[in-house]
């Protein structure tokens, strides 16, 4: 029996693990990580990861073919294949701080799988790391070897979170990279052959190391560039009466652009995004190619540039003050469909308001009032780090409450900030918001998923964005 073992079980190495279980009940999977915590929420009945239709799939394996275990190193030295899939945060100080990954945990992985090992090991990245990755884990292993081949793979995981089940189920490519020697090579039949067990063959992808890593790199940026850019236009829309909706629309139709993250926003989070793309910035910077770096960087400085807007856009249409006065957000995670607040807008939101002294009254469907406290008192880049070695009680912000539904935020407010385009919100009942709420009262939809006209005949102020403006707010400066 083939048996895989993944070292990390957050939100890429938890569902990749049980869905390769379900796929492939003639091999083993053990998903290991030195969280206790974790590991116990794993085995429970209340996972620690919120992912449609996840659950159904860890109960019908756990136990049979898929397995949640603390003993690293026992599972470690048995299995076939390993699946690194840590932690790789963005540097705070020394070399590289603030773009440079950190390969702290990385390294320490590679130590101990060198350290337990007792048979011939494929090592398989998972976790999204910089170009020249693998080698540097090569040498570690390589010296430490003891006569054992290690073979090390790149397999960048390109699941969106709220769709990742199905993303494993059905992907676009699977992408395998390795050494181009007879080991090398057998190494990605190896892995290639797990795969192939539901995957069509034409849609993996093998090639050599350095294009794996860089590929996931690049698809990120791509991605995140085009955000930028519908939220640079979405300004000049604002800006001139265009209608960001039907510009994305007209400009989607072209089929060389096509029209998939065309939607203007507050901008974008989660955990890869912007990490990558420090990471893809520092990377050109060592290797001499600085106009490269700085192309890359416009792309965060934009989506930076778009969530400063909003809360500008925010304080300036309620006569240039929110001290003291109480603002609900609607939404906290970094996007539908998902717990994950890694990098969402909304912590730069919140943060913005409480700069100015705004009360918030915070609803969302999948976060923890622990985590939205948490979010909102640790530093840039905390995030990234594995929960035992984040700050172990967070201060409180006290201008900040959170509600149990969106009539409970809403009400006794002064305006509403929708962060995140949780359907529930498109439903609410907006009459019985506006009646409960100080007048004027305003409605900043960071999501463009209300509809502006009903929300104006009910008699709310309502920003959009990239939208033509409300009257109120055709003279207010757009950044202070």
């Amino acid at each position: 029996m083939v048996k895989i073992c993944c070292i990390g079980a957050g939100y890429v190495g938890g569902p990749t693990m049980a869905v390769i279980a379900l796929k492939c009940p003639s091999i083993e999977v053990v998903v290991v990580d030195i969280s206790i915590s974790r590991i116990t929420a794993w085995n429970s009945d209340q996972l620690p990861i919120y992912e449609p239709g996840l659950e159904q799939i860890v109960k019908q394996c756990r136990g049979k073919n898929l397995f949640f275990s603390t003993d690293v190193e026992k599972h470690v030295s048995e299995a076939d294949i390993i699946f690194v899939s840590v932690n790789t945060p963005t540097k705070t100080q020394g070399l590289g701080a603030g773009k440079a990954a950190d390969l702290t945990y990385w390294e320490s992985a590679a130590r101990m799988i060198a350290n337990v090992s007792t048979s011939n090991k494929i090592v398989v990245e998972k976790s999204t790391v910089p170009v020249k990755t693998a080698e540097a884990i090569e040498k570690i292993l390589a010296f430490n070897s003891k006569g054992i081949d290690y073979q090390i793979l790149s397999n960048p995981e390109f699941l969106a979170e709220g769709t990742a089940i199905q993303d494993l189920f059905n992907p676009d490519r699977v992408l395998i990279g390795g050494r181009e020697t007879p080991n090398g090579q057998r190494a990605i039949q190896a892995l290639k052959h797990v795969y192939t067990h539901w995957v069509p063959e034409d849609r993996i992808i093998t090639t050599n190391l350095w294009s794996a890593e860089l590929s996931k790199l690049a698809a990120n940026a791509f991605l995140a560039q085009r955000i930028s850019s519908v939220n640079a236009m979405s300004a000049l829309c604002e800006a001139t009466g265009a209608d960001v909706a039907q510009v994305s629309d007209a400009v989607g139709k072209d089929t060389r652009i096509g029209p998939k993250f065309l939607n203007a926003s507050v901008g974008f989070g989660g955990s890869c995004f912007q990490k990558d793309i420090l990471n893809l910035v520092y990377i050109c910077e060592c290797n001499g190619l600085p106009e490269v770096a700085n192309y890359w960087k416009q792309v965060i400085k934009v989506n930076d540039y778009q969530k400063n807007r909003f809360v500008n856009r925010v304080v300036s249409s309620m006569f240039n003050t929110v001290s003291g006065k109480k603002i609900a957000i609607l939404g906290f995670a970094f996007k539908k469909d998902t717990g994950d607040t890694r990098e969402t807008p909304a912590i730069d939101v919140c943060k913005g308001l409480l700069g100015d002294k705004a009360r918030l009254s915070i609803y969302d469907p999948q976060v923890t009032e622990d985590q939205i406290q948490r979010d909102l008192s640790l530093n840039k880049f905390d995030w990234d780090h594995p929960v035992h070695l984040q700050p172990m009680s967070p201060n409180t912000v006290k201008q900040v409450s959170i509600a149990w539904d969106a009539y409970e935020a809403t009400k006794e407010s002064h305006g509403i900030c929708i962060l995140t385009e949780w359907d529930e919100f498109k439903s609410l009942d907006f009459q019985r918001i506006f009646d409960n709420m100080q007048k004027p009262a305003f409605v900043f939809d960071g999501r463009n998923i209300v509809d502006a006209k009903k929300l104006r005949d009910i008699g709310f102020i309502v920003y959009s964005i990239g939208k033509p403006l409300d009257p109120w707010l055709k003279d207010m400066p757009a950044v202070a």
